[in-house]
């Protein structure tokens, strides 16, 4: 090989190896870049996902509004023609006892008698099991309905799970869409609200 061939070929390999190392860099920068990108897409999906809980917080807060709206109405009605003859009605009452607090959706009442109502978008058993361990504690919050008879109901623009047969069994009154969209007491003739009243005790919390 004479001097010219070889120091052709050292030049080759010289630039073979240049071309090498900027093709690293350029993949270094490239690869560097998605990480940039995949940084910001997920800043930008965390940013959408808290919007989204807002937004479906904020939502299921205003849908829960809207259908106790639909419930209040008639509210006072409905249980005067089962005979519980209420004559006040108050929304979203909210009673705090040593750190703790309880909100009750609607209530309805007279001198004697208070009516409990849990108002859901979409009724289900476990919202009756929350609803009843509520009732259990009801003289801690709210101990002005000591001596009264104390009813318990639960509403929902849609029943799911069989919820509805569930609180019938446990003493609960049942309101829920009827005919032409009317809210209703879909409870039947046959049955006999329990009275909480009698069985609740004021059991400090443990």
């Amino acid at each position: 090989m004479t001097e010219q061939t070889h120091e052709a070929a050292i030049r080759e390999v010289w630039n073979l190896f240049k071309e090498a190392d900027r093709q690293m860099a350029k993949t270094d920068w490239q690869m560097a870049e998605t990480g940039r990108r995949m940084a910001e897409t997920d800043r930008q999906m965390a940013e959408t996902n808290r919007e989204i809980s807002r937004l479906y917080g904020l939502f299921t807060s205003q849908w829960g509004k809207l259908i106790e709206a639909l419930v209040k109405p008639d509210s006072i009605r409905l249980f005067q023609e089962r005979g519980i003859q209420v004559s006040q009605v108050y929304q979203r009452a909210k009673s705090q006892r040593n750190g703790r607090s309880m909100e009750i959706d609607l209530i309805l009442e007279n001198s004697t008698e208070v009516v409990l109502l849990e108002v859901k978008s979409t009724l289900k058993v476990q919202d009756v099991r929350d609803f009843l361990k509520k009732l259990d504690q009801l003289l801690l919050f709210f101990p002005r309905y000591r001596g009264y008879r104390v009813y318990g109901g639960v509403a929902g623009l849609e029943i799911a799970e069989g919820a509805d047969r569930f609180a019938y069994r446990r003493g609960l009154f049942v309101l829920g869409v009827m005919g032409e969209g009317v809210m209703g007491i879909m409870n039947d003739a046959a049955f006999r609200p329990r009275d909480f009243g009698r069985e609740v005790e004021a059991v400090p919390p443990g």
